[in-house]
Formats: C-alpha cells, structure tokens, sequence
C-alpha cells in the first residue's frame, strides 16, 4: 500500500510516536510524508520514507496531487484545530485534500484514533480492497502485500 503522513507542527512528535508504536506494520508499506514530518518519523523508526517538500512550501500539495491521480491508498493527517494565520489557505487545502480523498475513496485518519482504527485494518488487509482501485500500488504490482 502507498502510504502518505502530513503532520501539522503541533503534531509531528504524536506522529513519530504513533509510527513508533506501528512499525511492524507500517514498514512492509511504502510511505511519503511531508518533509518535516518524514524527517521526524524516520529518525524515530528508521522507516524508508520518500521525502515531499516541507508542507510550508508545497509538500501538501504533492500529497493532495498523488491522490488526485489515485497513486496514495492511505492518508495519516494529524492536524491542527487550532485557529491560525493563514487560515483561508490552510482552509482550503484541507478541504481540496478531504474532498479528493472523498473522490478517491482514500481512507483518511485526522486524529489517533482514527489512525490506529486504519492501521490495524491494514495489517488485518482489510484495506486490501485498495490495490483493485490504485493501479500504481506496490501491494498490486508486485502480487501481495511484499514492500518494495
């Protein structure tokens, strides 16, 4: 399965720590992540991460783009309730990220429980169902769920 991590600066520490309690499962995936929050889980889990641009300067954008193209089965985004400057375009960024992933049929965890709901799905391979709707998943090409 593709995997994509965002992670809002106030919740970039509960992603490593989210990462380092589901490493077993999340490294037989391959996983994208905004900079910041990729740099952040691997140094924590030492998971092989394909590195986006920093969120600030497009990195969510190349997420919302992968799943534009239904090239992401998974999205992990723990963000921010907190008002912020700003406001508008990060309004609006998630709104195009939830309503793609709404088009797509990405499932999409916004807090922890939500993601250790999905996680234990994906080791369950109830999430399996992905790899008819995502041409490009490494699960479909390579015939299982092998990584890589």
């Amino acid at each position: 399965m593709e995997i994509a991590m965002i992670a809002d600066d106030s919740k970039k520490e509960l992603m490593a720590q989210f990462c380092i309690a589901y490493c077993g499962i999340l490294s037989r995936h391959r996983i994208c992540a905004t900079q910041t929050t990729g740099k952040y889980v691997k140094e924590a889990t030492g998971l092989d991460i394909e590195m986006m641009m920093s969120g600030s300067t497009g990195g969510c954008e190349q997420i919302i783009s992968r799943i534009a193209y239904n090239e992401i089965d998974l999205l992990f985004y723990f963000r921010d309730t907190e008002e912020k400057n700003g406001w508008d375009s990060i309004a609006e960024n998630d709104a195009t990220l939830l309503r793609l992933c709404d088009v797509h049929n990405v499932p999409i965890a916004t807090n922890i429980a939500t993601a250790e709901i999905l996680v234990l799905a994906l080791s369950r391979g109830e999430l399996d169902w992905r790899m008819m709707v995502n041409p490009r998943s490494s699960a479909r090409q390579s015939g299982g769920r092998a990584r890589k």
